[in-house]
């Protein structure tokens, strides 16, 4: 039984609709005079649009409470909000508002120092005012308040850099033309000109180098080609090694030259002894 009546008690919970109670505006002259006074009903909102001029305020009040209770029991919304909107530049404002434990609330607009949440205006300007309340356990509610006009509002000031953010003219790119590759003819000539030093050199040198005719003997010859060989590594090197690989290349190379290059001295000393 006690279940049952803890579900009921839920449901009709969940099932609260939210209301206002005595939803009034009105707005003030500078001297805090009355202008013009609002009862706001919930069905419709005033056909002739509120103003409020430089000098004067507005201000709204009303209380939150569920519908059909009776005494009227007020509730503490966890949400409460105005909106402003401008239909004509679709431009928004949104303005919370704090409420009492017993659902009161109020808004005061003061044009010397309007709120933020104000959207931009200018002199046609009819902004749509509506109210949106969201509280746990109950349906959320939604009402269109009134149309309010307001003074033209300032316009923004300019940041200084602002320009930079504006379009810019189209960056038009000037490409190097291809480069161009000249006659194999013309290639060859002067190919043939860069290594003609080299081919007198090695005429001139073959002239004076003294004759090494054991060069290739199979004692000699290994000490040559791990002499070759260091030259094979540094060229590498150049190219595609990395300097961990030359120092390891070259570590295995040295021990090798060191055995050929002994063998071919005691060779060459060999030789020498015996022609003697």
């Amino acid at each position: 039984m006690l279940f049952s009546l803890l579900l009921l008690a839920a449901a009709t919970a969940q099932a609260s609709v939210l209301t206002l109670n005595a939803p009034r505006v009105t707005t003030y002259n500078a001297n805090a005079e009355g202008i013009r006074t609002e009862v706001l009903k919930l069905t419709e909102k005033p056909r002739v649009p509120l103003a409020v001029g430089p000098t004067e305020s507005l201000k709204l009040t009303f209380q939150v409470v569920e519908e059909g209770s009776d005494p009227i029991k007020g509730v503490q919304p966890l949400q409460t909000f105005l909106r402003f909107y401008d239909p004509e530049t679709d431009e928004e404002g949104i303005q919370p508002l704090r409420t009492t434990p017993a659902g009161k609330a109020k808004f005061e607009l003061n044009m010397a120092k309007p709120p933020l949440s104000i959207p931009p205006t200018t002199n046609s300007s009819i902004l749509q005012v509506t109210l949106i309340v969201g509280a746990p356990n109950h349906s959320p509610l939604k009402i269109d308040l009134f149309d309010l006009t307001l003074p033209e509002s300032h316009p923004p000031t300019q940041h200084p850099d602002e320009a930079s953010f504006h379009l810019l003219p189209t960056i038009e790119h000037t490409f190097r033309a291809e480069q161009k590759v000249p006659p194999r003819p013309i290639s060859a000539l002067f190919a043939g000109l860069t290594l003609a030093p080299w081919a007198v050199l090695f005429g001139l040198w073959s002239r004076v180098f003294p004759g090494a005719p054991h060069l290739f003997s199979p004692s000699i010859f290994p000490f040559t080609a791990t002499l070759g060989a260091f030259e094979v590594l540094l060229v590498w090197y150049w190219v595609d090694l990395k300097l961990g690989q030359v120092l390891l290349y070259g570590g295995i190379l040295g021990v090798v030259t060191l055995f050929t290059g002994k063998t071919a001295l005691a060779s060459i000393g060999a030789r020498r002894v015996g022609r003697k």
